[in-house]
């Protein structure tokens, strides 16, 4: 099992050393000037709305570990999951390839309080089934309620548009049903799954929907301040353009977002907009997240560099 936790450490320095550069590189796109005159050109009520809809957000993601380890059968106090979530996925966000990238960092906390790479790999593959599960059937909601918007970005009829959204939304249900009914694993092919509870499972949909809804509501805060902006014509932005995020892998989702959000919303879509959108939810998500984790850093070694002291003081003792 070594190699494994040399190669979840290989990951997280890896990881930690893009996140630099990637932070370097998104200011150097953004001047600070820009920055600034972006979130002033937006009320400051408006901002705030914002940023608590992106806190909620990172709540939700935070539920997304939780339900895992549940899932897994193990306990961890809450505020060490809200940590080891925060700071992974803020950096993950940023850097791209979320599931590799959030999971080195994952590792890194998880593994001092007692989970093994196996457990971790688990609760890595059981988050990116609860995001897909929760963009499909906001994506779904968006088609059925908003069929206009999403037909004009797809170039399909809206009737064809609300249908798919229909047809959508079998997806959360199946996953559900299978919850329900299959009592062991899950076979197929030659891979093998343990589905989670139903109630796990409901869980999962009900929490990654609401993740997803809190990161538009983030968005339409911004796009409201530049135009009238329906709830829902954000929801269809953002949805798209998520989804293309995970598709390409961009790092942060630079271009890919700008590019969605405009060609949805292309009146409102100013570049003020997407730059306090990109402040609230990656940005200062970000910042906080590099400080969290450099203080947790120090604290790990302190407590280590301690409980090695002790170990030395036991064994003199006993000798």
């Amino acid at each position: 099992m070594r190699w494994k936790s040399i190669i979840w450490n290989g990951l997280f320095v890896a990881a930690l050393c893009l996140a630099g550069f990637l932070l370097y590189r998104i200011f150097q796109q953004y001047s600070l000037d820009d920055i600034a005159r972006s979130v002033h050109s937006i009320p400051f009520s408006t901002f705030c709305a914002g940023l608590l809809f992106a806190a909620a957000s990172y709540l939700c993601l935070s539920c997304f570990d939780l339900l895992a380890i549940c899932s897994l059968g193990k306990s961890l106090p809450y505020r060490k999951i809200l940590l080891a979530s925060f700071v992974s996925l803020s950096l993950g966000h940023n850097i791209g390839f979320a599931g590799l990238s959030s999971g080195a960092f994952r590792y890194r906390y998880y593994s001092r309080w007692g989970l093994t790479a196996e457990d971790v790999a688990k609760i890595i593959l059981f988050c990116g089934v609860t995001v897909g599960l929760g963009l499909t059937t906001l994506g779904a909601l968006a088609l059925i309620v908003n069929p206009d918007d999403a037909a004009r970005l797809l170039r399909i009829d809206p009737a064809g548009a609300r249908l798919f959204g229909l047809l959508a939304l079998a997806v959360p249900a199946a996953y559900a049903g299978l919850a329900f009914f299959v009592r062991g694993r899950l076979r197929l092919w030659r891979w093998s799954f343990q589905l989670p509870k139903i109630s796990i499972a409901l869980a999962q949909v009900g929490v990654g929907t609401i993740n997803f809804m809190f990161v538009s509501a983030c968005l339409h805060q911004m796009l409201a301040a530049f135009g009238d902006v329906a709830f829902f014509r954000s929801v269809t932005a953002y949805v798209l353009a998520n989804s293309a995020i995970l598709a390409t892998h961009v790092p942060g989702g630079l271009g890919v977002l700008e590019a969605t959000v405009s060609y949805a919303v292309p009146k409102e879509a100013s570049i003020g907009a997407l730059i306090a959108f990109r402040c609230a939810y990656f940005f200062i998500p970000l910042a906080l997240g590099s400080v969290l984790l450099f203080i947790s850093e120090i604290v790990f070694r302190r407590s280590r560099g301690a409980g090695e002291e002790a170990d030395e003081r036991a064994e003199a003792q006993s000798v």
